[in-house]
């Protein structure tokens, strides 16, 4: 990798931390931090600015979901991937709430684990086989709920912004959208973040909750 990705990784186990920090050390990842609690994670976030959070759920002194709505609130380019020992759906549908990119199960394998990191680090989401489906199900169900009043004066998308959008509500990775219009996954990207501050949002969750609000996801499915 020429530019190594910052990452932090967050588990109260000393030893399944050291294995995680190794791991993705050996692989060329920048582990700039590790914490063993939820407040030391927060404050070694702001420190040392990681661009991707391997954080547990099940912390001491601050719950990992707070934790995440923390991080990103402060740095909202921050992706956090969860990786935690439950696969309950509670618990995924709440970590992808707080802001959570991705989410592991412990299950997981270390070549699982490191393509999931890269893949976090570029804002793909990234789930546990069988996970993705119901987030996206979530999300569907969201839209259904009443919202927020939107700002009067909603900003145009071009065209493109509109069809990366579709395909986002869609559930599709920036990789397949890329693949999908004969694009780079870096311009997939720039469109993402274009259409982030035009709308006001702050990331992929509510971005996926406006483009089902509008309709754009059943607009693709019939075009």
């Amino acid at each position: 990798m020429s530019d190594q990705v910052r990452v932090m990784v967050v588990d109260d186990h000393p030893m399944w931390r050291d294995a995680v920090s190794r791991d993705l050390a050996d692989a060329g990842f920048a582990v700039v931090a590790t914490a063993g609690d939820g407040e030391e994670a927060v404050r070694r976030a702001l420190a040392t600015v990681p661009q991707v959070v391997v954080l547990d759920l099940n912390l001491p002194a601050l719950p990992g979901v707070e934790v995440c709505r923390r991080i990103v609130t402060h740095d909202p380019t921050a992706r956090v991937l969860v990786l935690s020992a439950s696969g309950e759906h509670a618990d995924v549908l709440e970590a992808v709430k707080s802001g959570a990119t991705g989410y592991l199960v412990k299950s997981a394998g270390r070549d699982e684990l490191i393509d999931a990191v890269r893949r976090t680090a570029l804002g793909d989401p990234v789930f546990t086989p069988g996970l993705a489906g119901l987030v996206l199900g979530e999300f569907r169900r969201l839209a259904t709920e009443p919202a927020p009043a939107a700002s009067p004066a909603a900003p145009q998308l071009t065209t493109r912004e509109t069809e990366v959008l579709r395909l986002v509500a869609k559930g599709l990775s920036y990789r397949q959208i890329a693949d999908r219009l004969v694009l780079s996954h870096r311009t997939v990207q720039n469109h993402v973040q274009n259409t982030l501050g035009k709308l006001q949002l702050h990331n992929r969750v509510e971005l996926v909750r406006y483009a089902i609000e509008q309709g754009l996801d059943d607009e693709l499915s019939q075009g």
